[in-house]
């Protein structure tokens, strides 16, 4: 699994675990990172830990190898590296500090209205 159908798999994992302001990013042509970053966050730790926990189970059912899961225990900002998708689950308190959508403001928006419908 690859791409756009691992950032749709990780976007409803993570709404399951209701995470907030689901953003999707296309880094093709930006970055060489990932194809694709999702943003989100929780309003506790415990639900930031829940929605990276889920999007790991989902990936894993999959197939999908998580090359990365970092900043778990913390829960303040989780990063999840599944290859051409990277996650970032924040802390509500932490999501505007580092304003990734304004960082990485040249990437076009990706849809999600109809993968989370």
């Amino acid at each position: 699994m690859q791409g756009k159908a691992l950032l749709e798999l990780a976007a409803r994992a993570a709404d399951e675990k209701k995470a907030e302001q689901l953003t999707a990013l296309d880094m093709r042509g930006i970055s060489l990172i990932a194809d694709y970053f999702l943003i989100g966050h929780g309003n506790s730790h415990k639900q930031v830990q829940a929605i990276a926990r889920e999007i790991k189970k989902k990936a894993q059912e999959q197939e999908q190898e998580v090359k990365r899961l970092e900043g778990f225990d913390e829960a303040k900002w989780v990063l999840l590296d599944l290859g051409d998708v990277i996650v970032h689950i924040f802390h509500k308190d932490e999501r505007h500090y580092y304003n990734l959508e304004k960082l990485w403001g040249d990437a076009a928006q990706v849809e999600l209205d109809t993968v989370l419908s």
